[in-house]
């Protein structure tokens, strides 16, 4: 697949050094069909071209791969300045109005917060979006069931289509990656769903993670899930699972589960030096930092575990399937839960952004 490059909006037809850039550019793209590697070397081009030029595209619209990053967010990475990607099917999809709203524009001030530059990831009207305004956060909490919860399978048919998506895990990762964002900060991740010895459900935020670079801080993976098989899929693709101060992997609504993770790391500067690490040595794939959520909204485990087989076995009757199933078991924990479970999502959210902006200042320090 030839790749259409990068592009600057208005820029001056007849400056030769673009006219120069173009040309290897679309050398550069046509390699793109034989190796994945000239992928990265199209970006790292791009980065040396302009930066030796000096050319100021601060104040453009920039494209990459018809993905649109948005000013604040382009310049942070211009600069090696920590960036921290965010999902939007938690704003659609994950919570109600207008708490979904709330919560997206809250995660984006304790990232600020913390010196580092939030970049909430959608696809606005078919085009991948880097970096929402406050306006599309908003139109996507208040319409958020119009627009399609989206997994990486589904980016080329909703861009294709000019739709509008809400990204998952997967898709999040997948776009950030592009742009060129090592950090994302999210709830839980998918996992191996309960039963998919049966029904081989298993969620696509598994398989992105094996094939792309990007460190994805969460509370664990929801406790909707398979934890014991969700572990074991991990394992096989490679992917570390680190606990930030714990060796117990988190399980979401709770702090501790009956599972362990690879490794515990207790700073962000031990977390930011294994991904430098790692990607410095050309391992690829990305890696799971498991956040417990603070002790204060932990929920009580036999209490959260009742409304789990409650919400599972009401989805059963009515024969729920595919990616309906995440949305549909939140809502209806949160209601026997009387809303408990929601406060807790928020919090653990929170916890997990500011985790992801300490790690995206180490690693930038490192870089």
């Amino acid at each position: 697949m030839v790749f259409k490059g990068y592009f600057l909006k208005k820029l001056p037809k007849k400056s030769y050094f673009l006219m120069l850039y173009k040309k290897i550019d679309y050398l550069i793209c046509y390699l793109n069909n034989y190796s994945k590697f000239f992928l990265f070397l199209q970006y790292q081009f791009m980065v040396a071209f302009f930066s030796y030029f000096k050319y100021n595209y601060n104040d453009r619209e920039v494209i990459f791969m018809n993905i649109k990053i948005n000013q604040e967010v382009q310049l942070a990475l211009k600069e090696n300045r920590p960036v921290v990607a965010l999902e939007s099917t938690i704003i659609s999809h994950g919570m109600p109005y207008p708490e979904n709203v709330e919560t997206a524009l809250n995660c984006e001030k304790i990232i600020r917060s913390f010196g580092a530059v939030p970049a909430t990831i959608a696809i606005i009207n078919g085009v991948p979006t880097v970096g929402l305004t406050a306006e599309e956060i908003d139109f996507l909490g208040k319409n958020g069931k119009e627009a399609f919860k989206t997994s990486t399978r589904d980016i080329p048919y909703i861009v294709s289509k000019k739709y509008t998506g809400a990204t998952t895990v997967s898709a999040t990762s997948s776009i950030a990656a592009m742009a060129g964002i090592k950090v994302f900060a999210t709830g839980g991740i998918g996992g191996v769903h309960r039963g998919a010895t049966e029904t081989f459900d298993i969620s696509a935020d598994l398989e992105e993670l094996a094939e792309t670079n990007i460190a994805v801080v969460c509370a664990g993976a929801k406790s909707i899930l398979d934890l014991g098989l969700t572990l074991e899929y991990l394992e096989t693709k490679r992917i570390e699972v680190i606990g930030y101060q714990t060796d117990a992997l988190p399980a979401f609504y709770t702090r501790t589960s009956p599972f362990k993770v690879n490794h515990r790391l207790d700073t962000p500067l031990e977390i930011a030096s294994l991904l430098k690490t790692k990607w410095d040595l050309r391992l690829h794939g990305g890696v799971l930092i498991t956040n417990p959520i603070p002790e204060q909204f932990s929920m009580n485990e036999e209490i959260i575990n009742k409304a789990i087989n409650e919400a599972l076995e009401e989805m059963n009757k009515l024969g729920i399937t595919g990616n309906k199933k995440t949305p549909y078991l939140l809502a209806k924990i949160k209601d026997i839960t009387s809303g408990n479970s929601l406060a807790s999502n928020i919090e653990l959210v929170y916890n997990n952004c500011r985790l992801a902006s300490q790690i995206a200042i180490e690693y930038c320090k490192q870089c």
